[in-house]
């Protein structure tokens, strides 16, 4: 190679490597999107909700803490229409002066309406489109997705901010759009989200504040269920604490029970920990799960006045909190199988990996299989520390 040749290419190759910066916006020319909703309208279209940050609020910050009662609304909530998800948020970035920026957009919440007619087409635009995080929260309202985000936070500055906040708190279940995704490519699952709505909430109080009516908040209330891509029905909170642990996805929460001896009073316990395991079992006709759950718990709160340091009473205590888990998960099993008819707890993921020749026959018809399936459910609780204010607190009191 010439040495004219080598220069020249010593010139180019750094110039193919640089990246342009052609497609770069400046923040002031940004509409940073924090939450979006997509809702079917009466008319079969799709319209496309976005909760917006106004610029002008957020620079120079707000009141100390968080975001209660601005003085301005910090947000822009703009909806559009189009026959596709595409289509509609093009049409709304015509009606916005700056460069619509997905970078900042913490949650996407699906109307109850459009989820019922089916999901596939709404994750499908939002994982592709190139403009949006496939790490954002999925969620189904109870009812339209517009009305949460037109709602705002007390607490928080947006009400996107405080769902993603709820959401990565594990209030209930949580579920990225990658995940869900995924659930909805798979044979051996079905897709679940949390369910979202508006509640009253105590109103903010302060002078001159004592009429004010209650506060609507969004709160996380459940589990929207799905069939392949539609939504089928709903699991309450007690339920989708059985789908945590069917799932092995329990990481922290409480548990209230009757004290033994004193069943009027009560007992709050922290899970420290939990494990879950799932055994597949197929003799040719029958699917059967063993499903296995240890967990530890500490006393955190005790009504009563009685011992429970004694391995009677402990044994007692751990009882009771088998049994509250068992009671949840069996409720959980019995919607998803009996009335649902559809596999939210990953059981066909587990059977597959065991069973991966039988799969490829019954992977078609998996959900009506796991409808029948016989389930055995095994729950082990252990209670780390009963506590010594209990013993002195009794002596004391008698």
């Amino acid at each position: 190679m010439s040495k004219k040749a080598a220069c020249l290419l010593l010139i180019i190759l750094p110039l193919a490597l640089l990246g342009g910066c052609w497609s770069r916006h400046e923040m002031n020319e940004l509409a940073i999107v924090l939450g979006a909703g997509v809702d079917r309208t009466p008319d079969n279209n799709i319209r496309i909700t976005l909760q917006l940050a106004r610029p002008s609020a957020f620079a120079g910050g707000t009141e100390a803490g968080g975001g209660a009662a601005p003085k301005q609304n910090i947000t822009w909530v703009i909806s559009e229409t189009g026959s596709t998800v595409y289509e509609a948020e093009r049409n709304l970035a015509l009606k916005v002066s700056r460069h619509i920026y997905w970078g900042h957009d913490v949650i996407l919440v699906i109307g109850e309406e459009m989820a019922r007619e089916g999901v596939r087409k709404i994750s499908n635009f939002f994982m592709r489109y190139p403009r949006t995080r496939e790490t954002i929260w999925v969620l189904v309202s109870k009812g339209k997705a517009e009305k949460l985000l037109e709602s705002h936070s007390e607490l928080e500055k947006t009400s996107a901010q405080s769902v993603g906040f709820l959401v990565r708190n594990r209030a209930g279940l949580s579920v990225m759009l990658k995940d869900f995704q995924m659930a909805l490519a798979s044979r051996g699952t079905n897709p679940a989200a949390p369910r979202v709505e508006l509640q009253k909430l105590g109103g903010p109080q302060g002078p001159g504040m004592e009429e004010k009516l209650q506060h609507e908040e969004v709160a996380i209330t459940g589990t929207g269920v799905f069939k392949e891509d539609r939504l089928v029905g709903w699991l309450d909170t007690s339920e989708t604490r059985g789908l945590l642990w069917l799932r092995g996805e329990v990481r922290k929460g409480g548990i209230i029970i009757p004290s033994p001896g004193q069943p009027d009073k009560l007992l709050s316990l922290s899970i420290v920990r939990g494990k879950t395991r799932v055994e597949p079992e197929y003799d040719g006709e029958t699917v059967r799960f063993n499903v296995s759950i240890s967990f530890e718990v500490d006393l955190l709160e005790q009504q009563s006045t009685e011992d429970l340091t004694t391995p009677e009473k402990i044994k007692a205590v751990e009882m009771a909190a088998a049994e509250d888990v068992f009671r949840r998960c069996s409720d959980a099993l019995e919607k998803a199988q009996g009335e649902y008819g559809t596999d939210i707890f990953n059981f066909g993921e587990a059977f597959h990996r065991k069973h991966k020749k039988e799969w490829k026959e019954l992977k078609y018809r998996w959900n009506e299989e796991f409808a029948k399936a016989e389930v055995n459910i095994a729950v082990e609780a252990q209670l780390r520390r009963s506590g010594l204010l209990t013993r002195r607190a009794s002596l004391h009191l008698e």
